[in-house]
C-alpha cells in the first residue's frame, strides 16, 4: 500500500463515500506532524543518552567496581561505534528505506538500552554501549532524511527551528535527568534507570513510527563500502584502545606498536578509497572534498573540537563528584548555566552574528572558550576543594557562550564551498569526524587526567583524593586550552563569509509530487 493509499483510507468520507481533498490534506498534514514528533523524540533520546551517562559515571564506577579504563570505554565505546556506523547507516537508509532503517535502529537502541540497564559487570556494560552506539548510527541519520522528504522546502525552516529547540532542551535536560535518576535511586537500581528510561520511549517510537512514518528511498543510492568501514573502525580502535589501557598496563610495547600501526591503516584507507572511487564511484569518504580548503580546515576544526568535548565533559564530572565529593544532583545543577549559555549563544550566532561578521564569530567563540577555561583553571587552583557551585557560574557561562558561537555555524562554514552534488557526503563526514574526535578525546583522558594521578599514593592517603583530582582537572584543562588555540589558528582557512545554503523550492515541489509505485518518496537533491 502506498502512502497516498494509506492517507486516503484514513480520511473521513463524505456522504457519497469519498473523502474530500481538504479532508485528505488535513489527515496527511496530521500524519506528517506526528511522524516529525516521533523522529524528534528519537533524536532527543540519542542526544540525552550521550549526555546523561557522564553524570552517572562515578555511581557506575562505585557500583560495578569499574576501572578507570572501563569508565572511559563506557563513554568512548558509544562514540566510536556511532562514528564508525554513521555514514553506513545513512547509506543503508538510502538503499533499503529510511523508515525501515529508522525502525531497525530504534529497536536495536531500545534493546541495547535494556542490556545496559541490566549489565552485571563493566565488561557487559561496555559491550552494550558499543551495541547502543551502532544502533544509534542506524537510527540518527534517518531523522533529517525523513524530515527532508516529508516537508516541503518552505516549511523546513520552521522544522529545523524546532530541532534547534530540541537540541537545546537535550543539552540542558540530559545531565539534570541523569542526576535526578541517579540521586533518586529508584527501586534501589541506582544508575540503571538512566538506560531503562529508554525502553518505554523506544517501544512507543516503534509502534507509532511503523504507523505514521512514510517510507522513502534515494533514487540513486550509493553502494555500501564495508571495507572502508572496517578500515576506519580498525584504525580508530588501534589508536584509542592503547590510549585507554596503556596507563593501567604501564604503557606496554604492543600499545605503542598499535598506535603506530593505526597510521598505516589510515594510509591503507586512503589508498582503498581512491580505488573505490575509480571502481564504482561510491567510496565511504569522498576524498575530492579535501581539495576544498575550507572543507579540509573545517574537518580539522570539527575533529579537534570533538577532542575538546571528549576531554572536558568526562574530567569535569569526575572532578565534581569524586574530587569534590558532590552529589550527582549538585553536579547536574552546576552545569545548567553552561547549557543555557550554549543554547542562547548558538541561536544568536546563526541568526544575527554570522551573517554580518562571518568567520570572526567562530574565532571569537574559540577565544571566548579559552578565556572561560583559563578562568576555570584559576578558580580551581585558588579555591581548591573548597570551591562552590556559584563560583563556577562565571567560567561556565563564558565557556558556554564560546561553544555556542562555534557549534551552531560551524557546519554551514564547512559546507560553504562544497560542490552541491557532494553536500550529502560532506554532511555525513562532518558528523562522523566530530564523533571520532569525541572518542579520541575520551581516550586521551587517561593521559591528560588519570596520567597525573598517583593511585598507589591515594590508596594510602584517601584524604588527598580531592587535591589530586583538582590538580588533574587543571592539567586536563591546560590541554584543552592548547587544542582551542590550534582550533583558532585553523579557522583562518574557513571562508570569511560562509554562504547560506538554501533548499531548492523547485526540487522540493518535485519531491512532493513524485512517488514510486511502492509508495516511497523520491528524494530531492540535498544541499548542505
Amino acid at each position: 500500500m502506498s502512502s497516498h493509499d494509506a492517507v486516503a483510507q484514513a480520511a473521513p468520507e463524505t456522504a457519497n463515500g469519498e473523502a474530500t481533498a481538504a479532508e485528505t490534506a488535513t489527515v496527511a498534514d496530521r500524519r506528517r506532524w506526528i511522524a516529525l514528533a516521533i523522529v524528534m523524540t528519537a533524536a532527543f533520546m540519542d542526544l540525552v543518552d550521550a549526555t546523561i551517562v557522564n553524570i552517572a559515571i562515578p555511581s557506575i564506577e562505585k557500583n560495578l567496581g569499574a576501572s578507570f579504563g572501563a569508565i572511559q570505554w563506557i563513554t568512548a565505546g558509544y562514540a566510536l561505534a556511532f562514528a564508525a556506523g554513521l555514514i553506513t547507516g545513512g547509506r543503508l537508509g538510502d538503499i533499503y528505506g529510511r523508515k525501515r532503517l529508522f525502525l531497525v535502529g530504534t529497536a536495536g537502541f531500545t534493546l541495547a538500552s535494556a542490556l545496559c540497564g541490566f549489565a552485571a559487570g563493566p565488561e557487559m556494560l561496555v559491550a552494550s554501549r558499543l551495541l547502543q552506539g551502532a544502533a544509534a548510527a542506524m537510527m540518527v541519520p534517518q531523522v533529517l532524511s525523513i524530515v527532508h522528504v516529508t516537508f516541503p522546502a518552505h516549511e523546513r525552516g520552521k522544522v529545523f527551528g524546532l530541532f534547534g529547540a530540541i537540541i537545546g532542551l537535550g543539552a540542558v535536560s540530559g545531565p539534570l535527568l541523569g542526576a535526578l535518576l541517579t540521586q533518586w535511586n529508584l527501586f534501589g537500581l541506582e544508575w540503571r534507570p538512566i538506560f531503562l528510561i529508554n525502553l518505554p520511549v523506544g517501544i512507543a517510537g516503534l509502534i507509532l513510527g511503523r504507523k505514521f512514518i512514510t517510507e522513502s528511498k534515494a533514487p540513486k543510492a550509493l553502494r555500501l563500502d564495508l571495507v572502508g568501514v572496517l578500515l576506519v573502525t580498525a584504525a580508530l580502535l588501534m589508536l584509542i584502545y592503547p590510549l585507554t589501557r596503556g596507563r593501567e598496563l604501564d604503557w606496554p610495547l604492543w600499545g605503542h606498536l598499535m598506535m603506530a600501526g593505526s597510521l598505516l591503516v589510515f594510509g591503507a584507507l586512503v589508498a582503498y578509497e581512491k580505488y573505490k572511487t575509480k571502481k564504482d564511484g561510491s567510496p565511504l569518504v569522498e576524498l575530492s572534498l579535501f581539495r576544498v580548503k575550507s572543507f579540509a580546515a573545517g574537518i580539522a576544526v570539527q575533529l579537534t573540537f570533538g577532542v575538546v568535548m571528549g576531554i572536558f565533559f568526562l574530567v569535569w564530572t569526575l572532578y565534581m563528584q569524586i574530587g569534590l565529593g558532590w552529589s550527582p544532583l549538585k553536579a547536574g545543577l552546576t552545569g545548567v548555566p553552561f547549557s543555557i549559555a550554549v543554547s542562547a549563544a548558538a541561536g544568536m550566532s546563526v541568526q544575527k552574528l554570522v551573517p554580518r561578521f562571518g568567520r570572526k564569530v567562530l574565532q571569537s567563540g574559540a577565544l571566548t572558550m579559552i578565556a572561560g577555561v583559563l578562568l576555570y583553571i584559576w578558580e580551581a587552583d585558588r579555591y581548591g576543594t573548597s570551591i562552590h557551585s556559584w563560583q563556577m557560574i562565571l567560567p561556565l557561562v563564558v565557556m558556554g557562550v564560546g561553544m555556542g558561537l562555534i557549534v551552531a555555524p560551524l557546519t554551514d562554514a564547512v559546507l560553504s564551498d562544497v560542490p552541491r552534488e557532494h553536500a550529502g557526503s560532506a554532511s555525513g563526514l562532518i558528523n562522523t569526524t566530530g564523533q571520532m574526535g569525541n572518542a579520541l578525546g575520551l581516550g586521551l583522558v587517561s593521559v591528560v587526567f588519570f596520567g597525573v594521578i598517583d593511585e598507589e599514593r591515594l590508596a594510602q592517603a584517601p584524604t588527598e583524593v580531592g587535591t589530586a583530582f583538582s590538580d588533574a582537572f587543571q592539567n586536563a584543562l591546560s590541554w584543552v586550552v592548547a587544542v582551542l588555540v590550534a582550533i583558532f589558528l585553523v579557522m583562518f582557512a574557513l571562508p570569511a563569509k560562509p554562504k547560506q545554503h538554501m533548499e531548492g523550492a523547485e526540487a522540493a515541489e518535485d519531491a512532493e509530487d513524485a512517488g514510486d509505485s511502492d509508495g516511497t518518496v523520491k528524494e530531492p537533491a540535498l544541499v548542505g
